[in-house]
């Protein structure tokens, strides 16, 4: 039996993988500036498996962090996450902007896109905030470090509880002065109780689609905190992978799991007061870095019921992309655990590792054998070799002292021999 092997090394925090009408393996690199790395996001034509494999720039200077990379006929959309934007290119390296203007910047930004079976262009955008109020965590999150920051809009319609949180106002001219903050507003602005906002398109914490030009843009569905990686099962069901909230921030929620949901359209999602159908007010939820947290919304009953998951991950595994083999199975990419940041120290490293998911019974087992990989964000089939392609993000954590990352340690592997369809259990 072979080992998983290096197919290209020396990518600066790469992505997302797709493979194209050619054959070719497409790395996205999200151009984020750590550890020295370059600044600005690429896309890469890897090469056909088994041909030639060197590594040829088709487009650079993406706004960072380039999140997404999917494939429709020749050519590709890419989610350049930093500036709110799907940009397409095509063959000959042209691009159009089909996505402009999303919300930004955050905590999260505009997510990786994915074509439906109505082709329509469908995408996820972030939360702004962890839990829907903002606060003096966006100093520690390592792609953010600015306050302030764009707020959270909200997909429906809702009602504020008018509950607020007290932090130290960084921008007093008084040392030790004090603000407080509301959710879905900007920082250091109070709300009411009762006080009303309506849904609007665009939002964040939501799935959306358009056309393939980016007409008529819609809301797919709400209250999904951080939907980064998407994707549709061979029967038309849109899966949606949601990063669960942190112990962080003004409204910290304890132990909260990496969601696998089913998204349907005009469904609630449950962000930012429900976990897969349960109340951040349960017990389960309870913080260590503050108070359990309240509803931030009031009159729940005038808003769907809020969805229970497919698949509860373990805390803090970062969930991040999967791809669909092909009997069905989903092989999840668990980026890991960044610890102090989204969690106090002392937690257990979690994650860093694959995933298998069976849409029978949604069952996870694990996949030993892989690659050893730093950091796995996404994975890909090979559409001539069955092989399995997982990318490695790279050399990164999270310290007291911000973000410790190694510039040029991304890769992607391929892993001829993995077992993760039933034929071979």
């Amino acid at each position: 039996m072979s080992e998983p092997v290096i197919v290209t090394s020396g990518l600066d925090f790469p992505t997302s993988i797709v493979f194209g009408a050619d054959g070719a393996a497409y790395v996205a690199e999200s151009g984020l500036p750590f550890g020295g790395a370059r600044p600005g996001g690429r896309i890469s034509r890897i090469g056909k498996p088994g041909q030639d494999m060197r590594r040829t720039v088709v487009a650079d200077g993406l706004a960072a962090p380039v999140t997404g990379l999917c494939r429709h006929g020749s050519g590709l959309y890419a989610s350049e996450g930093g500036a709110g934007r799907i940009t397409q290119i095509d063959p000959d390296g042209s691009r159009s902007p089909v996505v402009d203007g999303m919300p930004g910047p955050g905590n999260y930004h505009t997510n990786m896109a994915a074509i439906g079976p109505d082709d329509k262009l469908y995408f996820s955008q972030g939360a702004m905030s962890n839990l829907g109020v903002i606060g003096l965590d966006a100093y520690e999150i390592g792609w953010l470090k600015r306050l302030p920051h764009a707020h959270d809009i909200p997909g429906l319609d809702i009602t504020l509880a008018g509950v607020h949180i007290t932090t130290v106002d960084p921008f007093h001219d008084k040392r030790g002065a004090r603000t407080t903050t509301g959710g879905f507003v900007p920082f250091g602005t109070e709300t009411e109780p009762g006080q009303r906002i309506p849904g609007s398109v665009p939002c964040t914490a939501a799935v959306l689609r358009c056309d393939l030009d980016g007409s008529n843009l819609e809301l797919v569905a709400w209250g999904l905190r951080n939907a980064f990686g998407l994707g549709f099962l061979p029967d038309g069901r849109l899966l949606a992978l949601d990063q669960g909230a942190d112990d962080r921030g003004s409204r910290p929620v304890g132990n909260a799991p990496d969601l696998l949901f089913e998204v349907r359209a005009g469904r609630w999602y449950g962000w930012p007061d429900f976990v897969s159908g349960v109340p951040v007010t349960d017990p389960r939820f309870r913080p260590e870095r503050g108070p359990q947290p309240n509803f931030l919304l009031a009159q729940h009953e005038t808003l769907p019921t809020p969805e229970a998951a497919l698949v509860e991950f373990d805390p803090h595994v970062a969930a991040t992309k999967f791809t669909v083999t092909p009997s069905g199975q989903l092989v999840v990419a668990l980026f890991g655990d960044e610890t102090p940041m989204t969690a106090p120290p002392g937690h257990p490293q979690v994650g860093r590792d694959l995933l298998l998911v069976d849409p029978e019974d949604w069952s996870t087992r694990s996949l030993p054998g892989g690659p050893k990989a730093h950091r796995p964000i996404d994975v890909a089939v090979g559409p001539s070799d069955g092989a399995l392609y997982v990318l490695d993000f790279g050399r990164f954590e999270m310290t007291a002292r911000g973000v410790l990352a190694e510039a040029g340690t991304g890769c992607l592997w391929r892993w001829d021999d993995w077992k993760g369809d039933k034929d071979d259990r």
